[in-house]
C-alpha cells in the first residue's frame, strides 16, 4: 500500500499548476466537497491566536527590592516622577510599589535601567 501511495505522490508531483487546479476541481465535483472549506476553518481558528500574540503597549514599572543604595533609588524615583521626597521614599521602601504605570515600552525600559543603576531590583509588568 505504501508503495502505491509513493507512486501516486510521484505522479502528482509531475503535474503543472494548471493541471493540479483542474484535478482539484474534478475531485471536488466527484466527492461533493470543497477544498476551500478546510482553509477557511483553519484561518478562522488562527485568528484568536493572532489576537493573543498582539504586543503589549502599556507597562508598569514595579520596584521589587530597593537594594543597599536606598538614597540613590529615591533620587532616581524623583527624577522619573514628579513626586516629593516623602512620597518617593515611601515608594522606595514599599516592595511591589509601582513607580510608573501605563507607560510605553521605551519609557519603561529607560526607567528600569535608571532604577537598576541606582541599585534597585525592578520588574516591568
Amino acid at each position: 500500500m505504501a508503495a502505491n501511495l509513493e507512486n501516486l505522490v510521484d505522479e502528482l508531483s509531475k503535474l503543472s499548476v494548471l493541471e493540479a487546479a483542474e484535478l482539484v476541481k474534478m475531485l471536488e465535483d466527484k466527492w461533493g466537497v470543497s477544498a476551500a472549506a478546510p482553509v477557511a476553518v483553519a484561518a478562522a481558528g488562527a485568528a484568536p491566536a493572532a489576537e493573543a500574540a498582539e504586543e503589549k503597549t502599556e507597562f508598569d514599572v514595579v520596584i521589587k527590592e530597593t537594594g543597599p543604595k536606598k538614597i540613590e533609588v529615591i533620587k532616581a524615583i524623583r527624577q522619573l516622577t514628579s513626586l516629593g521626597l516623602k512620597e518617593a521614599k515611601e515608594l522606595a521602601e514599599t516592595a511591589g510599589s509601582k513607580v510608573m504605570t501605563q507607560v510605553g515600552k521605551e519609557a519603561a525600559n529607560d526607567a528600569k535601567a535608571k532604577l537598576e543603576a541606582a541599585g534597585a531590583v525592578v520588574e516591568i509588568a
